[in-house]
Protein backbone atom coordinates (compact mmCIF):
# COMPACT_ATOMS: atom_id res chain seq x y z
CA UNK A 1 0.00 0.00 0.00
CA UNK A 2 1.53 3.84 -0.97
CA UNK A 3 2.25 5.60 1.71
CA UNK A 4 1.12 9.19 2.23
CA UNK A 5 3.19 11.78 4.11
CA UNK A 6 1.47 13.54 6.96
CA UNK A 7 0.66 16.85 5.44
CA UNK A 8 -2.58 17.40 4.07
CA UNK A 9 -1.57 17.89 -0.07
CA UNK A 10 0.73 15.04 1.13
CA UNK A 11 4.45 17.42 0.17
CA UNK A 12 4.28 19.45 3.27
CA UNK A 13 1.65 21.97 3.15
CA UNK A 14 0.99 23.84 5.54
CA UNK A 15 -2.06 22.69 7.68
CA UNK A 16 -3.23 26.69 7.53
CA UNK A 17 -3.03 27.31 4.22
CA UNK A 18 -6.10 26.71 3.35
CA UNK A 19 -9.16 28.87 5.20
CA UNK A 20 -11.71 25.66 5.49
CA UNK A 21 -8.18 23.78 7.37
CA UNK A 22 -8.16 24.58 11.12
CA UNK A 23 -4.76 25.97 11.79
CA UNK A 24 -3.42 23.49 14.81
CA UNK A 25 0.65 23.19 12.95
CA UNK A 26 2.35 21.55 11.04
CA UNK A 27 4.10 17.58 10.95
CA UNK A 28 5.46 15.36 8.86
CA UNK A 29 3.23 11.49 9.51
CA UNK A 30 3.86 8.85 7.00
CA UNK A 31 1.03 6.48 7.10
CA UNK A 32 -0.43 3.94 4.96
CA UNK A 33 -3.69 5.08 4.82
CA UNK A 34 -6.00 6.27 2.04
CA UNK A 35 -5.40 9.72 0.13
CA UNK A 36 -9.45 10.12 1.27
CA UNK A 37 -8.71 9.72 4.75
CA UNK A 38 -5.84 11.54 5.50
CA UNK A 39 -6.88 15.17 5.84
CA UNK A 40 -9.31 14.07 9.06
CA UNK A 41 -6.88 11.50 10.47
CA UNK A 42 -3.54 14.21 10.41
CA UNK A 43 -6.38 16.95 11.94
CA UNK A 44 -6.90 13.96 14.55
CA UNK A 45 -3.04 13.44 15.48
CA UNK A 46 -2.55 17.59 15.40
CA UNK A 47 -5.61 17.76 18.08
CA UNK A 48 -3.99 15.12 19.99
CA UNK A 49 -0.91 16.79 20.16
CA UNK A 50 -3.07 19.90 21.50
CA UNK A 51 -4.65 17.36 24.09
CA UNK A 52 -8.20 18.82 22.37
CA UNK A 53 -9.11 15.31 22.69
CA UNK A 54 -12.45 14.91 22.11
CA UNK A 55 -12.04 16.90 18.79
CA UNK A 56 -9.16 14.20 18.44
CA UNK A 57 -11.33 11.09 18.45
CA UNK A 58 -14.08 12.49 16.35
CA UNK A 59 -11.15 13.30 13.96
CA UNK A 60 -10.43 9.84 13.82
CA UNK A 61 -13.49 8.05 13.53
CA UNK A 62 -13.80 9.82 10.31
CA UNK A 63 -10.79 8.61 8.72
CA UNK A 64 -11.93 5.38 9.89
CA UNK A 65 -15.17 5.58 8.16
CA UNK A 66 -13.22 6.80 4.98
CA UNK A 67 -10.84 3.84 5.16
CA UNK A 68 -12.62 0.93 7.74
CA UNK A 69 -8.55 -0.81 7.13
CA UNK A 70 -6.71 1.95 8.04
CA UNK A 71 -5.27 0.77 11.59
CA UNK A 72 -3.69 4.07 12.35
CA UNK A 73 -6.77 5.51 12.85
CA UNK A 74 -8.20 3.19 15.32
CA UNK A 75 -4.45 3.46 16.99
CA UNK A 76 -5.17 7.50 16.99
CA UNK A 77 -8.39 7.21 18.66
CA UNK A 78 -7.46 4.56 21.38
CA UNK A 79 -4.51 6.82 22.29
CA UNK A 80 -7.12 9.67 22.54
CA UNK A 81 -8.71 8.25 25.79
CA UNK A 82 -5.59 8.65 27.60
CA UNK A 83 -4.60 12.01 29.04
CA UNK A 84 -1.36 11.36 30.50
CA UNK A 85 -0.35 14.82 32.09
CA UNK A 86 -4.01 14.35 33.94
CA UNK A 87 -3.14 10.83 35.07
CA UNK A 88 -6.89 10.27 32.72
CA UNK A 89 -7.73 6.95 31.16
CA UNK A 90 -10.99 5.60 29.24
CA UNK A 91 -9.82 2.20 29.14
CA UNK A 92 -13.40 0.64 28.04
CA UNK A 93 -13.62 3.29 24.99
CA UNK A 94 -10.31 2.25 24.10
CA UNK A 95 -10.31 -0.97 24.04
CA UNK A 96 -13.34 -0.59 21.95
CA UNK A 97 -11.68 1.36 19.53
CA UNK A 98 -9.22 -1.08 19.03
CA UNK A 99 -12.07 -3.97 18.99
CA UNK A 100 -13.36 -2.46 15.95
CA UNK A 101 -10.15 -2.80 13.90
CA UNK A 102 -9.90 -6.95 15.19
CA UNK A 103 -10.98 -8.93 17.53
CA UNK A 104 -7.30 -9.70 18.87
CA UNK A 105 -4.29 -8.42 18.80
CA UNK A 106 -2.68 -10.31 16.62
CA UNK A 107 -5.62 -9.74 14.07
CA UNK A 108 -5.06 -5.71 14.50
CA UNK A 109 -1.55 -6.31 14.13
CA UNK A 110 -2.00 -7.91 10.99
CA UNK A 111 -4.03 -4.57 9.66
CA UNK A 112 -0.72 -2.43 10.01
CA UNK A 113 1.63 -2.76 6.83
CA UNK A 114 4.66 -1.72 7.85
CA UNK A 115 7.55 -2.73 10.86
CA UNK A 116 6.89 1.35 12.13
CA UNK A 117 2.81 1.63 12.23
CA UNK A 118 2.99 -2.46 13.71
CA UNK A 119 5.54 -0.89 16.24
CA UNK A 120 2.70 2.10 17.37
CA UNK A 121 0.04 -0.47 17.59
CA UNK A 122 2.21 -2.69 19.83
CA UNK A 123 2.54 0.10 22.47
CA UNK A 124 -1.55 1.11 22.40
CA UNK A 125 -2.10 -2.40 23.06
CA UNK A 126 0.47 -2.03 25.88
CA UNK A 127 -0.82 0.84 27.25
CA UNK A 128 -4.65 -0.85 26.75
CA UNK A 129 -3.55 -4.76 28.01
CA UNK A 130 -3.56 -6.78 31.48
CA UNK A 131 -2.23 -4.95 34.43
CA UNK A 132 -2.60 -1.59 36.39
CA UNK A 133 -3.02 1.68 35.07
CA UNK A 134 0.34 2.21 35.98
CA UNK A 135 2.42 -0.93 34.62
CA UNK A 136 0.41 -0.55 31.84
CA UNK A 137 1.90 3.31 31.56
CA UNK A 138 5.18 2.31 31.84
CA UNK A 139 5.17 -0.70 29.17
CA UNK A 140 3.64 1.85 27.32
CA UNK A 141 6.30 4.31 27.94
CA UNK A 142 9.08 1.68 27.05
CA UNK A 143 7.54 0.62 23.60
CA UNK A 144 7.12 4.24 22.62
CA UNK A 145 10.82 4.22 23.69
CA UNK A 146 11.57 1.25 21.29
CA UNK A 147 9.70 3.28 18.59
CA UNK A 148 11.60 6.41 19.07
CA UNK A 149 14.67 4.99 18.76
CA UNK A 150 14.24 2.27 15.70
CA UNK A 151 12.91 5.05 13.73
CA UNK A 152 14.80 8.47 14.64
CA UNK A 153 13.73 10.26 11.90
CA UNK A 154 10.14 10.08 13.52
CA UNK A 155 9.05 13.59 15.20
CA UNK A 156 5.99 12.14 16.56
CA UNK A 157 8.06 9.23 18.15
CA UNK A 158 9.83 11.49 20.07
CA UNK A 159 6.45 13.69 20.82
CA UNK A 160 4.52 10.62 22.24
CA UNK A 161 7.48 9.08 23.85
CA UNK A 162 7.91 12.32 25.88
CA UNK A 163 4.40 12.90 26.53
CA UNK A 164 4.48 9.12 27.99
CA UNK A 165 7.16 10.05 30.30
CA UNK A 166 5.13 12.57 31.57
CA UNK A 167 2.29 10.49 32.65
CA UNK A 168 4.75 7.89 34.08
CA UNK A 169 4.32 9.37 37.63
CA UNK A 170 0.41 8.91 37.24
CA UNK A 171 0.02 12.55 37.34
CA UNK A 172 2.20 13.99 40.00
CA UNK A 173 4.97 16.20 38.70
CA UNK A 174 8.44 14.63 38.97
CA UNK A 175 11.04 17.15 38.05
CA UNK A 176 13.79 14.75 36.69
CA UNK A 177 11.75 13.41 34.36
CA UNK A 178 10.09 15.98 33.19
CA UNK A 179 13.56 17.49 32.31
CA UNK A 180 14.26 13.92 30.79
CA UNK A 181 11.02 14.37 28.55
CA UNK A 182 12.43 18.09 27.68
CA UNK A 183 15.92 16.83 26.47
CA UNK A 184 14.08 14.81 24.14
CA UNK A 185 11.81 17.90 22.46
CA UNK A 186 14.10 20.83 22.52
CA UNK A 187 15.61 18.91 19.59
CA UNK A 188 12.22 18.30 17.65
CA UNK A 189 11.17 21.82 18.25
CA UNK A 190 14.78 23.29 17.27
CA UNK A 191 13.95 20.97 13.72
CA UNK A 192 10.35 21.87 13.39
CA UNK A 193 9.50 25.29 15.60
CA UNK A 194 5.65 24.54 13.85
CA UNK A 195 5.25 21.14 15.66
CA UNK A 196 2.25 21.50 18.27
CA UNK A 197 3.42 18.12 20.56
CA UNK A 198 6.75 19.51 20.78
CA UNK A 199 5.62 23.08 22.03
CA UNK A 200 3.11 22.26 23.78
CA UNK A 201 5.08 19.80 25.78
CA UNK A 202 7.51 21.18 26.76
CA UNK A 203 5.54 24.38 28.07
CA UNK A 204 4.46 21.37 30.56
CA UNK A 205 8.05 20.05 31.09
CA UNK A 206 8.90 23.79 32.04
CA UNK A 207 5.86 25.29 33.70
CA UNK A 208 7.50 25.22 37.46
CA UNK A 209 8.74 29.09 38.96
CA UNK A 210 12.46 27.50 38.67
CA UNK A 211 12.31 26.32 35.23
CA UNK A 212 9.49 28.68 33.67
CA UNK A 213 11.90 31.14 31.67
CA UNK A 214 13.12 27.70 29.57
CA UNK A 215 9.68 27.64 28.39
CA UNK A 216 9.23 31.00 27.42
CA UNK A 217 10.60 30.35 23.75
CA UNK A 218 7.48 27.41 23.17
CA UNK A 219 5.16 29.49 25.35
CA UNK A 220 5.53 32.57 22.82
CA UNK A 221 5.68 30.27 19.47
CA UNK A 222 2.48 27.45 20.60
CA UNK A 223 -0.51 29.91 20.62
CA UNK A 224 0.83 31.27 16.94
CA UNK A 225 1.65 27.14 15.85
CA UNK A 226 -2.03 26.27 16.39
CA UNK A 227 -4.16 29.17 16.75
CA UNK A 228 -7.55 27.33 16.52
CA UNK A 229 -6.86 24.78 19.40
CA UNK A 230 -8.24 26.82 22.85
CA UNK A 231 -5.76 24.53 24.73
CA UNK A 232 -3.05 26.19 22.92
CA UNK A 233 -3.69 30.06 23.73
CA UNK A 234 -4.71 28.49 27.79
CA UNK A 235 -1.32 26.48 27.87
CA UNK A 236 0.81 29.32 26.89
CA UNK A 237 -0.20 30.72 30.11
CA UNK A 238 1.32 27.96 32.46
CA UNK A 239 4.49 29.53 31.62
CA UNK A 240 3.19 33.10 32.18
CA UNK A 241 1.19 32.64 35.16
CA UNK A 242 4.57 30.85 36.86
CA UNK A 243 6.70 33.88 35.94
CA UNK A 244 4.16 36.41 37.16
CA UNK A 245 3.06 37.62 33.45
CA UNK A 246 -0.41 38.72 33.80
CA UNK A 247 -0.93 40.38 31.19
CA UNK A 248 -0.66 37.33 29.06
CA UNK A 249 -2.23 35.19 31.81
CA UNK A 250 -4.77 37.22 30.98
CA UNK A 251 -5.28 37.55 27.22
CA UNK A 252 -4.66 34.07 26.24
CA UNK A 253 -7.04 32.92 28.79
CA UNK A 254 -9.73 35.10 27.26
CA UNK A 255 -8.76 33.95 23.98
CA UNK A 256 -9.12 30.29 25.02
CA UNK A 257 -12.45 30.75 27.20
CA UNK A 258 -13.99 31.71 23.61
CA UNK A 259 -15.66 34.65 22.10
CA UNK A 260 -18.89 34.11 23.58
CA UNK A 261 -18.80 35.41 27.09
CA UNK A 262 -22.09 34.77 27.65
CA UNK A 263 -21.49 30.96 27.35
CA UNK A 264 -18.70 30.87 29.62
CA UNK A 265 -19.32 28.54 32.72
CA UNK A 266 -16.65 27.86 35.50
CA UNK A 267 -13.64 25.89 34.30
CA UNK A 268 -9.98 25.48 33.57
CA UNK A 269 -9.65 28.56 31.59
CA UNK A 270 -11.93 31.05 33.76
CA UNK A 271 -10.72 30.06 36.64
CA UNK A 272 -7.40 30.91 35.04
CA UNK A 273 -8.26 33.96 33.72
CA UNK A 274 -10.39 35.06 37.15
CA UNK A 275 -6.82 34.86 38.77
CA UNK A 276 -5.53 36.93 36.48
CA UNK A 277 -8.33 39.58 36.69
CA UNK A 278 -7.19 39.44 40.40
CA UNK A 279 -3.17 39.47 40.00
CA UNK A 280 -3.68 42.72 37.51
CA UNK A 281 -5.57 44.89 40.76
CA UNK A 282 -9.01 44.57 38.18
CA UNK A 283 -11.22 43.73 41.16
CA UNK A 284 -14.34 45.09 39.23
CA UNK A 285 -13.78 43.02 36.18
CA UNK A 286 -12.83 39.73 38.76
CA UNK A 287 -16.20 40.15 40.46
CA UNK A 288 -18.22 40.68 37.14
CA UNK A 289 -16.12 37.36 35.90
CA UNK A 290 -17.34 35.74 38.72
CA UNK A 291 -20.90 36.44 38.70
CA UNK A 292 -21.19 35.57 34.75
CA UNK A 293 -19.73 32.00 35.54
CA UNK A 294 -22.03 31.42 38.57
CA UNK A 295 -24.71 32.41 36.52
CA UNK A 296 -23.93 30.22 33.53
CA UNK A 297 -22.80 26.87 35.93
CA UNK A 298 -25.72 24.95 34.76
CA UNK A 299 -24.58 24.92 31.29
CA UNK A 300 -21.22 23.13 33.07
CA UNK A 301 -20.00 19.58 33.26
CA UNK A 302 -17.44 17.63 35.94
CA UNK A 303 -15.75 19.86 38.84
CA UNK A 304 -17.76 22.62 38.23
CA UNK A 305 -19.11 23.39 42.02
CA UNK A 306 -15.09 22.82 42.82
CA UNK A 307 -13.86 25.31 40.26
CA UNK A 308 -16.46 27.94 41.32
CA UNK A 309 -15.27 27.89 44.81
CA UNK A 310 -11.46 28.12 43.65
CA UNK A 311 -12.85 30.89 42.25
CA UNK A 312 -14.63 32.23 44.73
CA UNK A 313 -11.71 31.91 46.92
CA UNK A 314 -9.26 33.84 45.39
CA UNK A 315 -11.89 36.54 45.16
CA UNK A 316 -12.16 36.52 48.60
CA UNK A 317 -8.74 35.98 49.52
CA UNK A 318 -7.12 38.79 47.17
CA UNK A 319 -9.80 41.09 47.47
CA UNK A 320 -10.14 40.70 50.97
CA UNK A 321 -13.76 41.01 51.12
CA UNK A 322 -15.04 38.97 53.66
CA UNK A 323 -18.61 39.61 52.91
CA UNK A 324 -18.20 38.81 49.09
CA UNK A 325 -21.79 37.43 47.76
CA UNK A 326 -19.86 34.22 46.42
CA UNK A 327 -19.49 33.32 50.15
CA UNK A 328 -23.76 32.92 50.05
CA UNK A 329 -23.72 30.52 47.26
CA UNK A 330 -25.14 27.25 47.45
CA UNK A 331 -22.66 25.39 45.58
CA UNK A 332 -22.94 21.51 46.38
CA UNK A 333 -19.54 19.91 47.05
CA UNK A 334 -20.52 16.53 47.88
CA UNK A 335 -19.66 14.84 44.44
CA UNK A 336 -16.18 16.20 44.67
CA UNK A 337 -12.54 15.74 45.82
CA UNK A 338 -11.95 15.99 49.78
CA UNK A 339 -9.67 18.53 48.81
CA UNK A 340 -12.31 20.61 47.56
CA UNK A 341 -14.84 20.10 50.37
CA UNK A 342 -11.40 20.99 52.66
CA UNK A 343 -11.30 23.97 50.54
CA UNK A 344 -14.79 24.73 51.04
CA UNK A 345 -14.86 24.56 54.81
CA UNK A 346 -11.68 26.68 54.83
CA UNK A 347 -12.74 29.50 52.87
CA UNK A 348 -16.00 29.69 55.22
CA UNK A 349 -14.39 29.80 58.04
CA UNK A 350 -11.68 31.67 57.49
CA UNK A 351 -13.60 34.94 55.90
CA UNK A 352 -16.30 34.16 59.08
CA UNK A 353 -12.83 34.80 61.53
CA UNK A 354 -11.72 37.54 59.23
CA UNK A 355 -15.22 38.97 60.24
CA UNK A 356 -15.26 38.18 63.82
CA UNK A 357 -17.59 35.22 63.89
CA UNK A 358 -15.19 32.98 65.59
CA UNK A 359 -17.65 30.27 66.54
CA UNK A 360 -18.18 29.74 62.94
CA UNK A 361 -14.18 29.67 62.31
CA UNK A 362 -14.40 27.06 64.89
CA UNK A 363 -17.17 24.63 63.57
CA UNK A 364 -15.65 24.67 60.24
CA UNK A 365 -12.38 23.93 61.39
CA UNK A 366 -13.95 20.75 63.23
CA UNK A 367 -15.17 19.64 59.75
CA UNK A 368 -11.87 20.19 58.06
CA UNK A 369 -10.40 18.06 60.75
CA UNK A 370 -13.16 15.42 59.76
CA UNK A 371 -12.56 14.99 56.50
CA UNK A 372 -8.39 15.20 55.76
CA UNK A 373 -6.85 11.78 54.73
CA UNK A 374 -4.53 10.33 57.23
CA UNK A 375 -0.66 10.95 55.97
CA UNK A 376 1.55 10.37 54.83
CA UNK A 377 0.06 8.72 51.73
CA UNK A 378 -3.14 10.67 51.97
CA UNK A 379 -3.32 14.45 50.05
CA UNK A 380 -1.65 17.01 52.20
CA UNK A 381 -3.81 20.04 51.11
CA UNK A 382 -6.73 19.10 53.17
CA UNK A 383 -4.26 19.04 56.10
CA UNK A 384 -2.49 22.15 55.23
CA UNK A 385 -5.74 24.10 55.20
CA UNK A 386 -6.88 22.56 58.99
CA UNK A 387 -3.41 24.10 59.97
CA UNK A 388 -4.22 27.13 58.40
CA UNK A 389 -7.66 27.77 59.90
CA UNK A 390 -5.97 26.56 63.15
CA UNK A 391 -3.29 28.88 62.90
CA UNK A 392 -5.44 32.36 62.11
CA UNK A 393 -8.21 31.10 64.81
CA UNK A 394 -5.14 31.24 67.11
CA UNK A 395 -3.42 34.29 65.91
CA UNK A 396 -7.35 35.66 66.56
CA UNK A 397 -6.82 34.26 70.19
CA UNK A 398 -4.20 36.39 70.84
CA UNK A 399 -1.53 33.65 70.59
CA UNK A 400 0.59 33.90 68.18
CA UNK A 401 3.05 31.89 69.20
CA UNK A 402 1.04 28.74 68.88
CA UNK A 403 -0.06 30.39 65.55
CA UNK A 404 3.14 31.01 64.13
CA UNK A 405 4.61 27.15 65.14
CA UNK A 406 1.01 25.71 63.18
CA UNK A 407 1.57 27.77 60.14
CA UNK A 408 5.79 26.52 60.36
CA UNK A 409 4.23 23.04 59.81
CA UNK A 410 1.99 24.11 57.44
CA UNK A 411 4.34 25.39 54.93
CA UNK A 412 6.71 22.12 55.84
CA UNK A 413 3.82 20.03 54.50
CA UNK A 414 3.60 22.50 51.43
CA UNK A 415 6.93 22.84 50.94
CA UNK A 416 6.95 18.87 50.76
CA UNK A 417 4.47 18.54 48.18
CA UNK A 418 4.81 18.19 44.46
CA UNK A 419 4.35 21.41 42.61
CA UNK A 420 1.36 22.03 41.39
CA UNK A 421 1.11 24.63 38.16
CA UNK A 422 -1.42 27.14 38.06
CA UNK A 423 -3.28 29.11 40.99
CA UNK A 424 -2.45 27.92 44.53
CA UNK A 425 -4.69 25.19 45.65
CA UNK A 426 -4.95 26.19 49.10
CA UNK A 427 -6.03 29.97 47.23
CA UNK A 428 -3.89 31.21 50.20
CA UNK A 429 -0.43 30.86 50.06
CA UNK A 430 1.06 29.29 53.69
CA UNK A 431 4.50 31.57 53.55
CA UNK A 432 2.25 34.49 52.44
CA UNK A 433 -0.06 34.06 55.83
CA UNK A 434 2.67 33.05 58.19
CA UNK A 435 3.92 36.31 56.79
CA UNK A 436 1.31 38.14 57.75
CA UNK A 437 0.67 36.46 60.94
CA UNK A 438 4.68 37.42 61.95
CA UNK A 439 4.04 41.09 60.43
CA UNK A 440 1.37 41.33 63.04
CA UNK A 441 3.13 40.31 65.83
CA UNK A 442 6.07 42.56 65.56
CA UNK A 443 8.69 40.03 63.84
CA UNK A 444 8.90 41.80 60.43
CA UNK A 445 12.50 40.61 59.36
CA UNK A 446 10.96 37.11 59.93
CA UNK A 447 7.73 38.11 57.77
CA UNK A 448 9.93 39.54 55.13
CA UNK A 449 11.87 35.39 54.66
CA UNK A 450 8.25 34.39 54.57
CA UNK A 451 7.00 36.62 51.79
CA UNK A 452 10.41 36.16 50.12
CA UNK A 453 9.27 32.15 50.34
CA UNK A 454 6.09 32.77 49.29
CA UNK A 455 7.33 34.75 46.15
CA UNK A 456 9.65 32.09 44.94
CA UNK A 457 6.89 29.61 44.32
CA UNK A 458 4.40 32.18 42.82
CA UNK A 459 5.98 34.85 41.89
CA UNK A 460 4.73 38.56 41.41
CA UNK A 461 1.52 37.27 43.27
CA UNK A 462 0.24 40.94 44.24
CA UNK A 463 -1.08 39.65 47.92
CA UNK A 464 2.48 38.56 49.04
CA UNK A 465 4.42 41.31 47.39
CA UNK A 466 2.05 43.83 49.59
CA UNK A 467 3.21 41.82 52.23
CA UNK A 468 6.67 42.05 51.22
CA UNK A 469 6.53 45.71 51.01
CA UNK A 470 5.20 45.97 54.17
CA UNK A 471 7.46 44.08 56.16
CA UNK A 472 10.45 45.17 54.11
CA UNK A 473 9.63 48.79 55.13
CA UNK A 474 8.73 47.63 58.91
CA UNK A 475 12.70 45.70 59.02
CA UNK A 476 14.27 48.79 57.54
CA UNK A 477 15.05 46.77 54.26
CA UNK A 478 14.34 49.82 51.69
CA UNK A 479 15.92 48.32 48.76
CA UNK A 480 13.61 45.31 48.63
CA UNK A 481 10.45 47.41 50.08
CA UNK A 482 11.42 49.53 46.80
CA UNK A 483 11.59 46.74 44.35
CA UNK A 484 7.99 45.21 45.59
CA UNK A 485 6.44 48.06 45.17
CA UNK A 486 7.80 48.63 41.64
CA UNK A 487 6.50 45.30 40.85
CA UNK A 488 3.16 45.93 42.43
CA UNK A 489 3.09 49.38 39.90
CA UNK A 490 4.07 47.22 37.20
CA UNK A 491 1.51 44.35 37.49
CA UNK A 492 -1.30 47.11 38.27
CA UNK A 493 -1.05 49.25 35.75
CA UNK A 494 -4.49 48.59 35.07
CA UNK A 495 -5.88 48.60 38.11
CA UNK A 496 -8.82 49.74 39.77
CA UNK A 497 -8.23 53.05 41.03
CA UNK A 498 -9.20 52.29 43.97
CA UNK A 499 -7.61 49.52 44.41
CA UNK A 500 -4.15 51.28 43.30
CA UNK A 501 -5.10 53.67 46.07
CA UNK A 502 -3.63 50.43 48.68
CA UNK A 503 -0.68 49.96 47.30
CA UNK A 504 1.75 50.46 49.59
Amino acid sequence: MKLVRGVLAGIGVLLAASAQTPRLGTIDFPNSGSAAAQAPFLRGLLLLHSFEYGAAAVAFQQAERIDSTFAMAYWGEALSYTHPVWNEQDVAAARGALQRLGATAAARRARAPTARERGYLDAVEALYGAGTKAARDTAYSLAMGRVAARFPADQDAKVLYAASLLGLNQGVRDTITYLRAAAILEPVFRANPSHPGAAHLLIHCYDDPAHARLGLPAARAYAAIAPDAPHAHHMTTHIFLALGMWDDVVTQNEIASGPDRSAWTPGHYTYWLGYGYLQQGRYEEASRHLELVHRNMANGRGNVPAVLTEMCGDYVVTTEQWNAPCLGWDIDLSGMRTRDKALGAFLTGYAALKRGDRAMAERQLAALGSVAPPLPNGDPVPHILEQELRGAVQQASGNSGSAVAVLREATRLEDAMPFEFGPPATVKPTHELLGEVLLQAGRAKEAEAEFTGALRLAPKRARSLIGLAHAAAAAGDRATAARAQADLRTIWHDADPGVRATAP
